[in-house]
């Protein structure tokens, strides 16, 4: 059973709105483990489960703010750093922390997302490796993960892990350890966050089906299922790779080619039973798609 500790653990990283790393994770983490935490926010971010999509970038002079008034009041001795997305606040944070210098400084790299994408550019990766790696006391780097299955803030969970068995004024070799074994046994679908991406885009498939000979835009489809048109093509790229404009344009398309292959329906015809206002409508739509009109095409076959 994990010790309590009444030593305060300052996590200086972004968030992630849904707890899988970031402040709200390492908040969660530390505390499940009997430890206290305080967290100061550098970057605000727009994401969900299927990714980042916007940054707020705090300013150097707010960040510090918050970094004051928790070491003045706290002086937490473990501090964990995680993203660093400004060079100001590289430059202020090394300028802090070298006059309050904390016991332990532990500095988790979170350069890409879990999607791949990069987060820190190479002028603040710069300013990292040259005003704030100096101060730390540990770097994580991916060998330090234990051996087994990688989930979304994995190297996260590690840090904060560590920063709770040094609170405990373990040595570094014994915290690493300890830090590693409670990782092992975390369950697999640790703080992954209750995705329903593929629960959704069956239901997107389901509705295309119902109403792909009334409706083609992507935002009707988005208002059937109660989501944004934007987290639908979220959806929709992660499982597929692509919009939901093709996926609906291509089972009109299919509906169109079967039509004109296997019935002697006038183009007109056509066109009135899959919603297009004319047979003029038809005949674009279906030439932008499959590169020549309807009546090449039924010439062809």
């Amino acid at each position: 059973m994990a010790q309590k500790t009444n030593s305060s653990i300052l996590t200086i990283t972004g968030s992630d709105g849904t707890g899988g790393s970031g402040v709200q994770a390492d908040i969660q983490l530390i505390h499940e483990l009997g430890g206290r935490a305080a967290s100061v926010i550098t970057s605000i971010t727009v994401q969900n489960t299927l990714g980042i999509q916007e940054f707020h970038d705090l300013p150097a002079a707010v960040v510090r703010q918050q970094v004051e008034a928790i070491i003045n009041d706290l002086q937490p001795q473990i501090v964990k750093i995680g993203l660093l997305r400004r060079t100001d606040v590289v430059e202020m944070l090394a300028e802090v922390l070298r006059k309050h210098h904390p016991k332990h400084i532990i500095y988790a790299p979170v350069l890409e997302s879990a999607k791949g994408e990069l987060l820190v550019s190479p002028n603040v990766y710069e300013a990292i490796k040259q005003q704030l790696l100096p101060l730390c006391t540990i770097v994580l780097h991916p060998s330090d993960l234990p051996e087994g299955p990688r989930r979304h803030g994995h190297a996260n969970q590690l840090a904060s892990a560590l920063a709770y068995y040094l609170s405990l004024d373990e040595n570094e070799a014994d915290a690493m350890l300890h830090a590693q074994s409670y990782l092992k046994a975390l369950p697999a679908d640790y703080a992954e966050g209750n995705s329903r991406s593929e629960e959704l885009y069956n239901q997107f498939l389901s509705t295309v089906e119902r109403y792909y000979n009334r409706y083609a835009d992507v935002a009707f489809y988005a208002e059937q299922l109660n989501v944004s048109a934007r987290y639908l093509g979220q959806v929709t790229r992660r499982i597929t790779n692509r919009s939901p404009k093709a996926i609906i344009d291509e089972r009109i398309i299919n509906e169109v080619t079967a039509l004109l292959t296997s019935t002697n329906r006038p183009l007109k015809d056509i066109a009135l039973r899959l919603g297009f206002s004319s047979q003029a409508h038809l005949s674009r739509y279906f030439k932008k798609h499959k590169g020549v009109s309807p009546t090449e095409f039924q010439k062809r076959k």
